[in-house]
């Protein structure tokens, strides 16, 4: 496997970890019978279990252009040393976004975001060279 694709594959289980964490802060902050029954109505979570909320949904939003540009980059075979690092930046990125979300590390947390999604940036453009 590629190490874009090693990255990918990371930070698709990082999510599965970012999902559980909103879980079990969820149910904590509003309840289980609560966190049980149909989302007909929204549930509106504060302080940390809606960071950690906040900080998954923008890994969906960043996973989905990372994934694409993963998959480019391998199908196209332009992969190299340098779309290697870019996905390992996006992941570490990623997983620093986490803390610097939940513990509002300011202003850590944008350039964190940043280093994310301009790794992400260079595999798009790097393909298309």
């Amino acid at each position: 496997m590629t190490p874009e694709l090693t990255a990918l594959t990371l930070a698709a289980l990082l999510q599965m970890l970012q999902l559980t964490l909103y879980s079990v802060a969820g149910q904590k902050q509003v309840g289980t019978r609560t966190a049980l029954k149909p989302r007909d109505e929204g549930i509106s979570l504060t302080g940390k279990a809606g960071r950690i909320q906040r900080a998954m949904n923008n890994h969906f939003e960043g996973l989905i252009l990372f994934g694409i540009g993963v998959m480019v980059i391998t199908y196209s075979g332009k992969n190299d040393a340098m779309t290697a690092l870019a996905s390992g930046l996006y992941l570490l990125a990623r997983i620093l976004y986490i803390p610097a979300y939940v513990f509002g590390w300011v202003p850590w947390r944008s350039l964190i975001w940043a280093v994310g999604f301009f790794a992400t940036l260079y595999l798009l453009l790097a393909a298309l060279m």
